[in-house]
């Protein structure tokens, strides 16, 4: 049983016309394990019309440069880690008996053919670039993550925040609008962590606005053969 909570009352319609989910699953976070990933898989495809899963394998390499890695070693640590994320989804969509299950999955290779996911990606570079308020929420956001994987005590430096937000800006397109990027009327964006610039950005208080059929639902608990597995 997965328990889901619309993040704001413009996410509940998205949630209750079971359009679309698109699960985001993070590359080097230990929370998906294949229990976790295989009752998301379980819960995405009873409970919606079509799901997808977000991988932002290649993105991945900007936070890991951020934290000291060549950029060359960051890239490859981020492929291989990214497909070993992807494979876990496959193999658990398929033990569903889900046909194709690749066709689910929004990973670097498959967002770098997409043209409204680059149109996003490029506007959301320039509002970045060009608006001060929004670049702050961004930085802000990308210091939230930055500070979970730096020792303790230690703060990123502007250098270490403008790398790494990077990855932050690759997975805004589909926070606003996954209906456009992979062809449905409606969609919710789901995770299972509270993050104060989603919050922000559903309120409609930032400069840049999610289209009005995409939701965002907070996981809060998955259970798997009857036991539950709490949320870190």
């Amino acid at each position: 049983m997965l328990l889901t909570t619309p993040l704001t009352e413009h996410c509940v319609a998205p949630l209750r016309s079971a359009r679309h989910v698109c699960v985001g699953v993070s590359p080097f976070n230990g929370y998906f394990t294949v229990d976790r990933i295989t009752a998301l898989a379980r819960w995405a495809s009873r409970e919606f019309d079509g799901f997808h899963f977000f991988v932002p394998d290649r993105a991945a390499a900007f936070t890991l440069e951020a934290l000291g890695y060549d950029p060359d070693k960051a890239r490859h640590k981020a492929r291989r880690q990214g497909q070993y994320v992807v494979n876990k989804v496959c193999r658990a969509l398929l033990d569903l008996d889900v046909p194709q299950p690749r066709r689910h999955v929004l990973d670097g290779e498959a967002l770098d053919a997409n043209g409204w996911y680059q149109r996003l990606l490029a506007h959301g570079r320039r509002l970045f670039d060009g608006d001060a308020r929004f670049a702050a929420h961004c930085l802000g956001a990308t210091r939230w993550v930055l500070d979970r994987r730096l020792p303790d005590g230690q703060e990123p430096t502007e250098a270490q925040l403008r790398c790494a937000v990077r990855y932050f800006l690759a997975e805004l397109p589909m926070f606003v609008d996954t209906p456009n990027v992979v062809g449905v009327d409606s969609s919710v964006f789901a995770y299972h962590q509270r993050v104060p610039f989603l919050e922000r950005l559903y309120a409609r208080e930032l400069p840049w606005w999610p289209q009005a059929r995409q939701g965002f639902v907070l996981l809060d608990d998955v259970r798997v053969d009857g036991d539950r597995v709490d949320a870190p």
